[in-house]
């Protein structure tokens, strides 16, 4: 045992003799030109070193450098600097003066992918041809960074795509080994805080560069991702997922393949890909098993001109602050800059409260003409199709859809939209509407359109026509009713004809009908200050007690019916009194007619006949 310890420690002492004797014979600073050289020839871009390189032994034999740099040809401004940069070198071919880098370490280094670090092709610069049908040499094959290792602590990206806005993204560490097929393993976090949102991100991926600058494709074994900040839901959105992306150089085409995402609790899966051309062309599709935008949308808020605020999902949730801006950009802008060719699929979505399954979607946008050509799915017992399109190739923006609806219960949808209406009943209908934005709000307020609704097992809350009839009745005569205390009006179907028309809603030829009582009428409703005013004419059928002809004369008369004043405090009122006073007036008229009739032939018959005439 003795022996093998001081075997060791003479190895050991040996080993640091040999670098000690290493640092004093060899130079750092002899390799700084060779580097330099090495670097631009590999990929034509220019290191600056900045002050003298030096030696650091342990734990890695390295060579330290002070700020650092990197341009490509013709640019103005680095695409990478660094205050510091470690390389870790191999010992042997030290011996024979010969530089073997085995890992580069920058920290605290800012990349810059900007236009201004973009390499510039010299005018006099040969022009290869579009498409190069030859072989590439062993020499041109593969990728010409040949390094085995790099990371990169502590450090900056700044990214922006020619003019747009640049995007900053913080706190970098990146890990990535390569081997001599040019495949590498990756280890990236990073921090994005932008618009007063904060996403961080971390991903593990497996590149293959063996074909660049042709071609490089990337497999994102797993990514993280958190985002939390204004305009998200108070809990943020937090994900994880796999996909696989592939670059194709001439094409200048994305792809992204095996799409398995996750973020809250919605899921999807797909592909999509892009040609980032003048005009980007996206073709994307995905399919969701569980899509739920309640966690993944701020919830709406709707203010009435009451100033009373409703809110569709009651979450607390920070808004960003209005800034000021000279430029106004119109609604939708985005959609002039590509086109897409999307279809989207889910079996379960979640909005606003409103459940849906079956979700398919067909959508084709062409420099901002969005044609929906299919939007459509199944909630609860009934099916809901929306198609339409979205122009906003001109100044302002104009939306056209033709909604479809069959089966739907309307209390659903009204208080999915915040609409404070104790209506229920299955909607079947069809229509056409236009605007100028698609929101709630929106459509509220400066929407057209017209469409037929026919409504089947409605419940009215708040207000029974039947028993409002019948009550005013008792009031007025002798006639008796069932007790009812029922506080709805039931109808088997209800149709009617609607205009909407910058929140005016106007309703003609409605008619309803049921067991107990049939109704017609025509009225309006202001669906900004949530208002209403209605005429009805109502022929109760059932519910009396007895026989006779004026019971027998309620069943056949219309009674004219005014509900009006605020969805949430209706009035109405009734004409009961001047419809039996008439009934009783002609009951007279019939009665004295008859008996002048009879006594035609006396004074008092001609008199009473004169009465009548009079009347």
């Amino acid at each position: 045992m003795r022996r093998v310890l001081t075997t060791l420690m003479i190895l050991l002492v040996v080993l640091v003799a040999g670098l000690s004797a290493l640092v004093l014979l060899v130079n750092p600073n002899d390799f700084r030109s060779y580097m330099v050289r090495q670097v631009e020839a590999r990929s034509g871009y220019e290191l600056k070193l900045d002050g003298s390189l030096r030696w650091h032994v342990w734990p890695q034999l390295s060579i330290l450098s002070g700020r650092m740099s990197l341009t490509a040809p013709g640019a103005s401004a680095p695409l990478v600097s660094a205050d510091n940069m470690r390389l870790d070198v191999a010992l042997i071919p030290l011996l024979s003066h010969q530089l073997q880098v085995e890992q580069v370490m920058l920290k605290g280094a800012v990349i810059q992918l900007t236009p201004q670090t973009e390499a510039v092709r010299k005018g006099d610069a040969p022009v290869a041809p579009r498409e190069n049908s030859l072989p590439d040499v062993p020499d041109d094959a593969g990728w010409s960074f040949d390094i085995g290792s790099l990371r990169v602590v502590d450090s900056v990206l700044v990214f922006q795509h020619e003019d747009e806005e640049q995007i900053t993204l913080r706190n970098i560490n990146l890990k990535m080994e390569q081997d001599q097929h040019h495949v590498a393993t990756v280890d990236f976090s990073g921090r994005i805080n932008r618009n007063q949102r904060d996403l961080t991100l971390s991903m593990n991926a497996n590149v293959n560069a063996s074909d660049y600058p042709h071609q490089l494709t990337a497999d994102i074994t797993q990514l993280n991702w958190q985002l939390s900040g204004v305009d998200l839901p108070a809990q943020g959105i937090t994900g994880q997922g796999s996909l696989q992306g592939i670059w194709r150089e001439e094409q200048k085409q994305l792809e992204l393949n095996n799409l398995n995402l996750q973020a809250n609790d919605s899921t999807l899966k797909g592909r999509a890909s892009v040609v980032l051309s003048e005009q980007p062309k996206w073709v994307v599709d995905l399919q969701f098993d569980k899509l739920n935008l309640e966690n993944l949308l701020v919830s709406q808020t709707v203010v009435t001109d009451d100033k009373t605020v409703q809110q569709g999902q009651n979450q607390p949730t920070q808004t960003r602050p209005v800034i000021a801006s000279n430029v106004e950009q119109p609604d939708y802008n985005g959609l002039r800059s590509f086109t897409a060719d999307i279809q989207l699929k889910a079996n379960a979505v979640r909005w606003r409260g409103m459940d849906f399954t079956n979700v398919s979607s067909q959508m084709l946008n062409h420099n901002g003409l969005l044609v929906i050509s299919e939007l459509s799915g199944q909630m609860g017992a009934g099916h809901i199709s929306l198609p339409g399109l979205l122009d906003v190739r001109k100044g302002m923006a104009k939306a056209e859809f033709q909604p479809r609806l069959d089966n739907i219960e309307i209390g659903t949808i009204l208080k999915a939209f915040d609409y404070p209406i104790a209506l229920t009943g299955n909607l079947t209908m069809a229509g056409d509407f236009s605007g100028d934005k698609i929101d709630a709000e929106a459509i509220r307020r400066s929407w057209q359109g017209t469409a037929h609704v026919d409504l089947a097992d409605s419940r009215m809350e708040g207000l029974n026509f039947q028993q409002l009839v019948q009550q005013a009745v008792e009031r007025s005569s002798s006639v008796k009713a069932t007790e009812n205390y029922d506080s709805a009006t039931r109808l088997d179907r209800f149709t009617a004809d609607l205009t909407l028309d910058d929140g005016q809603l106007k309703l003609d030829n409605m008619q309803g009908q049921s067991s107990l009582l049939n109704m017609t009428g025509a009225g309006t409703m202001d669906l900004v200050k949530e208002t209403t005013d209605t005429r009805f004419n109502v022929r109760v059928l059932a519910g009396w007690e007895g026989e006779g002809k004026l019971i027998d004369f309620l069943k056949e008369t219309p009674i004219p019916l005014n509900v009006y004043g605020k969805w949430q405090e209706l009035n109405y009122s009734l004409q009961v009194d001047q419809i039996l006073r008439k009934h009783l007036q002609d009951e007279a008229k019939l009665r004295l007619n008859d008996w002048a009739d009879k006594n035609k032939d006396s004074q008092n018959g001609k008199d009473v006949k004169k009465l009548i005439d009079k009347l």
